[in-house]
C-alpha cells in the first residue's frame, strides 16, 4: 500500500524556509517578490529572443497592476525604465525607449537657492521691497507718484494687520524712506494715506432677517404668503 501523505522531517523543512531578512532586497517593492524573480530569471536567459519575449510578458504583468494607464504611453515608457531598474540594468533587451543609465538615474538635481533676504520689516513681505526698487527705476512723473502712494498705502496696510493699533501716515513715510535707500521721501509731503476704517474695512453679509419686506409683507420661500390661523371670528 502506498502511503497517502509522506512524513517530512521538521528540521529539513525550517531549513527551507526563506525569511525576508535573507532574502535579496526588493528594488522596487510595489511589485512585489514574485515580478522581481520573473525579471531574475529573464536575465539569466541565454537567448535574445527569448529575453524579448520575457520582457514583454514582464511589462504586461506590470501594466495589469495599474491597467486604467496600460495603454498611456509615458506609462509604457516608464515601464520600461522600471524593468532595467529592477534588473540592475543587467537585462539585455531590444527597448523601443531609450535605455536609462545607472548614472541618469542617480543624477541629483541642482540645488535651488531659497531667495533668503530677512527684510528688516517682515511684516511688509519681499514684494513691497521689489515693488520699491522698481519705483526707484522710474523717471519722475505722475506715473511715477501714483505707484509710489500705492505703495504707502499698501505698506499702511500690511502695517495694520500685523499691528492692530493704529499707525500715523509719518511712520510709513519714515519706512518707505528707509527701504528705499532715501530716495522715495515723503516726509515733507501733504499726502494722505487711506484711513485705517478703509483699509481694514470687510464686506458684511446682511441676514435675510434684516432686509425690508416687500410691499410690507413677507413670504416664504416659495414665494407665497403665510398662513396665519385667526381664532377670533370676526363679524
Amino acid at each position: 500500500m502506498i502511503d497517502k501523505y509522506i512524513k517530512e522531517n521538521a528540521n529539513d523543512v525550517v531549513h527551507h524556509l526563506e525569511y525576508n531578512a535573507e532574502r535579496p532586497h526588493l528594488i522596487i517593492p510595489e511589485y512585489g517578490r514574485h515580478l522581481q524573480k520573473l525579471i531574475d530569471q529573464a536575465t539569466l536567459l541565454p537567448d535574445r529572443e527569448e529575453r524579448n519575449k520575457a520582457a514583454k510578458y514582464i511589462i504586461q504583468v506590470m501594466g495589469s497592476l495599474n491597467p486604467h494607464l496600460r495603454d498611456v504611453p509615458d506609462f509604457q515608457h516608464k515601464l520600461w525604465d522600471q524593468i532595467f531598474i529592477m534588473s540592475d540594468f543587467k537585462l539585455d533587451v531590444d527597448s523601443p525607449y531609450p535605455i536609462p543609465t545607472r548614472d541618469v538615474i542617480n543624477l541629483k538635481p541642482e540645488r535651488l537657492e531659497y531667495p533668503q533676504k530677512n527684510p528688516k520689516y517682515r511684516f511688509y513681505g519681499n514684494n513691497i521691497k521689489y515693488m520699491i526698487d522698481v519705483a526707484n527705476s522710474w523717471e519722475e512723473g505722475e506715473m511715477k507718484n501714483a505707484l509710489v502712494k500705492v505703495i504707502a498705502n499698501h505698506m499702511k496696510k500690511s502695517f495694520l494687520s500685523w499691528n492692530k493699533d493704529t499707525v500715523t501716515d509719518m511712520v510709513i513715510f519714515e519706512h518707505l524712506y528707509e527701504l528705499s535707500g532715501g530716495k522715495l521721501n515723503l516726509l515733507q509731503s501733504t499726502e494722505e494715506l487711506l484711513t485705517t476704517n478703509d483699509l481694514m474695512r470687510t464686506n458684511k453679509k446682511t441676514s435675510n432677517k434684516n432686509m425690508p419686506a416687500q410691499n410690507g409683507k413677507s413670504k416664504n420661500k416659495n414665494g407665497k404668503k403665510p398662513f396665519n390661523k385667526n381664532n377670533n371670528n370676526q363679524k
